[in-house]
């Protein structure tokens, strides 16, 4: 294998033209691309304003596409953001060396990678020998796909609804305290909510009897045939009566219902609690996912 079967651009409706059946041949183990790309592509990703060394007029350098092709076939995809984070669908060891020994040739800046746990291994340790720079895991989350879909029994009392308008303020502070729970540093402000991984989803409510939300779910939109699930969020004090399967449930009928043909949601392995409960409604665990930060 060669470093130059790797190949670049800055140029995002070409990778995606080059790419975009291979992504959609896997949904499962490509949603985080699938779905992280089309938020891209709909607000344009593509580099504008970029000088001769990728750098844009803040300093930061472009987004940058990779796709490994061999055969006349793409092989695997990675693609580097501009805050230097290494996204890369699942790779073989020499496959993510001749990556590390690319971006190295390129002189591009990576400051972590997230990947199934395997490619990110591998991955974080061909990096450390052409950097040396030292991996340190950082996130750690495990894939679920629907199987088939068990409403729990009982199922609580109340219903679904879906999130509108008016209630942008409650899902933003729900998001805010979600990303507080599960140690994710963002800022969610009105001024900020349009840049954060929370925006663009549909939010769906469980409410009680009387019309009072008590756990909240969202999903991302359609796109390969498949929808993620995320987050879900139940207030502390409302927690283990059932809304949160309840609430699930209710997001991923809609989302068969919108055509999906598979329908997928990320755990933290660490929480016994919400991975029985996944289980429990239909989901099936797939692979845990890993992300690792660079020092040095």
């Amino acid at each position: 294998m060669s470093l130059d079967d790797w190949h670049f651009t800055q140029d995002m409706d070409e990778f995606l033209a080059r790419t975009g059946d291979f992504l959609r041949s896997r949904p499962v183990m490509h949603n985080t691309p699938l779905t992280t790309l089309a938020k891209m592509q709909a607000h344009g990703a593509n580099a504008h304003g970029v000088n001769a060394h990728g750098v844009n007029a803040h300093g930061a350098e472009a987004t940058v596409f990779g796709r490994l092709e061999s055969g006349g076939e793409v092989r695997a995809i990675a693609y580097r953001t501009a805050r230097g984070r290494l996204t890369a669908t699942p790779l073989a060891p020499e496959q993510a060396d001749t990556l590390a020994a690319r971006l190295t040739r390129l002189g591009h800046r990576i400051s972590g990678v997230t990947a199934d746990q395997d490619t990110a291994a591998v991955f974080a340790e061909a990096w450390r020998r052409h950097q040396g720079a030292a991996p340190v895991r950082d996130w750690w989350g495990r894939l679920y796909r629907l199987g088939t879909l068990t409403p729990p029994e009982p199922a609580p009392q109340g219903r679904g609804r879906q999130a509108g308008e008016r209630d942008h303020e409650h899902v933003m502070s729900w998001c805010r305290e979600f990303a507080a729970d599960v140690g994710e540093a963002v800022t969610i402000t009105a001024e900020s909510w349009a840049g954060t991984r929370f925006a663009e989803k549909r939010y769906t409510y469980w409410e009680t009897p009387d019309g009072t939300p008590v756990s909240m779910a969202g999903a991302n939109p359609l796109v390969g045939g498949q929808v993620r699930v995320d987050p879900v969020y139940t207030p502390a004090g409302l927690r283990g009566r059932g809304y949160a399967g309840a609430v699930t449930v209710e997001v991923t009928r809609a989302a068969l219902a919108a055509g999906a043909t598979e329908v997928v949601l990320f755990t933290n392995p660490a929480n016994t609690t919400s991975n029985a409960l996944y289980q429990r409604i239909g989901y099936v665990p797939v692979t845990d996912f890993t992300g690792y930060a660079f020092s040095g």
